[in-house]
């Protein structure tokens, strides 16, 4: 196959009973430039691994497989390790249990980045469905979907102040930013364990601008069950405040490496110390009392007090103050 223009990204895991649809709705699209397809498959202890061996030998000059013999313990380490692995020009993101239901996808979004050099990315509208294939109606749940509901241009900016996202995973088209190296991008496993999708896109804002299409062209499949292994439904055993907490402290770290911190950064260094705080409060143990130690050594004493001296206890008292006196 000649080189590839556009890399797609698909990582699976546990997905025997989806995987198939999404080969087969990559397989499907319809371009005028070569692209690949490769599969991070993270040792699935169900058919997965074997069904995308199988596709592998029909279409062995399209599909790449970064295949491990144990599982890594981290999605969001296979999501890095098959990005790197990725030659295209352009990357294209899906998971083993979504789909994209439009044959032009890749087309239309390649096709506005050519013309528009001016965006990292384009994503698009999507569709929610259950399980068992059945569209959510439940407008409980499709909550959940208006943090991707927005049009047009998404900036930096509006990625830290709107509390919304410019696009689902699996819609999303960008350039391929890893190929310069520019930055150090292990930051994407080294944040969290499981949360990929919201740092890829810090990464894109950084270097550009996103637009979104009001097309639907991917389906999105939310599965929260007891026992079951998306994100979604493991999330229901975490204390999920909390790592989102660690998770924005690494990434606050890695930006003032990067690109260095502003005063929005004060204010989420803060309200994440607050968290703790409030987390301890409810619940006074060790573990949540460490809790606070970890947000007060870096949000509130490097950050918000910029290394000025300041002392733990006093500061929760001032904190506690605060709210209950104004």
């Amino acid at each position: 196959m000649a080189k590839p223009k556009l890399s797609v990204i698909l990582i699976t895991y546990n997905h025997e009973k989806y995987i198939r649809r999404a080969l087969d709705s990559v397989l499907s699209q319809e371009t005028d430039f070569p692209f690949e397809i490769v599969v991070g498959e993270d040792r699935s202890p169900d058919q997965t691994r074997e069904i995308v061996k199988e596709y592998k030998k029909l279409y062995p000059d399209k599909i790449r497989l970064v295949h491990r013999e144990k599982n890594t313990g981290r999605p969001t380490l296979n999501v890095y390790e098959t990005t790197m692995a990725c030659k295209g020009d352009y990357l294209a993101y899906l998971e083993g249990d979504d789909y994209w239901t439009d044959t032009k996808k890749l087309q239309k979004q390649v096709d506005f980045l050519e013309a528009h050099p001016e965006y990292i990315a384009v994503t698009h509208s999507h569709v929610m469905i259950d399980d068992n294939d059945n569209e959510i109606t439940d407008p409980e749940i499709l909550k959940i979907s208006d943090l991707y509901k927005w049009s047009g241009e998404f900036t930096f900016d509006d990625y830290k102040h709107s509390k919304k996202w410019p696009g689902h995973y699996a819609s999303v088209v960008s350039r391929n930013i890893y190929k310069n190296a520019k930055r150090d991008y292990t930051i994407l496993y080294k944040a969290h364990d499981f949360v990929d999708d919201g740092v890829i896109l810090l990464f894109l804002l950084m270097d550009g601008k996103i637009f979104r299409m009001d097309e639907n062209m991917s389906v999105w499949r939310y599965v929260k069950k007891t026992g079951g292994s998306s994100w979604t439904s493991r999330a229901m055993k975490r204390n999920i405040a909390k790592e989102d907490c660690y998770m924005t402290q690494k990434l606050m770290e890695w930006l003032e490496k990067e690109i260095g911190l502003d005063d929005y950064a004060k204010y989420v260094a803060k309200r994440d110390f607050l968290t703790a705080l409030s987390t301890f409060s409810a619940s006074p143990n060790k573990d949540n009392w460490g809790f606070v130690k970890d947000m007060f050594k870096y949000n509130i004493k490097h950050v918000v007090m910029e290394d000025k001296k300041v002392s733990l206890i006093p500061y929760c008292v001032k904190c506690v103050k605060e709210k209950f006196v104004g």
